[in-house]
C-alpha cells in the first residue's frame, strides 16, 4: 500500500512538472514570436534580440500572474497591466538605439486603430 502512494505521488509530481513546463514553453514561443516580429521592424543586432526576448519573456510571464491575482477586479488588473507596460517600454527603450525606438513607435502606431492611417 506504501509502494502505491509513492507511485501516486510521484505520477502527480510528474504531471505537475509538464503542466508548469507546458505554460513555460508557452510563453517562450510567444516571447519568441514578439522577438522576431520587433527584430524585423527595428533591425535588433544579436545582442539586443537576446535582451529584448529575455525583456518579452519577464513580461509575458508578470501580465500572466497578473491576470491570475487581479482576475477578479478588472480595474486593478489594468492598472497593474499599465504599470507592467511602462516599466517594459522603459526596460526597452533602455536596450534600444534613439533611432530603433523611434522606429519601435512608429511601429507601435500604426498597429493601433488610433494612429495615423497609411499614406
Amino acid at each position: 500500500m506504501k509502494k502505491a502512494y509513492i507511485f501516486a505521488f510521484m505520477l502527480l509530481g510528474l504531471r505537475v512538472a509538464a503542466m508548469a513546463a507546458d505554460g513555460g514553453s508557452a510563453i517562450q514561443m510567444r516571447a519568441t514570436a514578439m522577438t522576431r516580429s520587433m527584430a524585423a521592424k527595428v533591425q535588433l543586432d544579436e545582442g539586443q534580440y537576446l535582451k529584448v526576448k529575455l525583456l518579452n519573456v519577464r513580461m509575458l510571464t508578470e501580465a500572466d500572474d497578473l491576470k491570475t491575482r487581479f482576475a477578479a477586479d478588472p480595474s486593478i488588473l489594468d492598472q497593474h497591466l499599465a504599470e507592467a507596460q511602462m516599466r517594459y517600454d522603459m526596460d526597452l527603450a533602455s536596450l534600444l538605439r534613439p533611432k530603433q525606438v523611434a522606429m519601435y513607435h512608429q511601429a507601435q502606431t500604426s498597429m493601433t486603430a488610433l494612429g495615423s492611417t497609411p499614406r
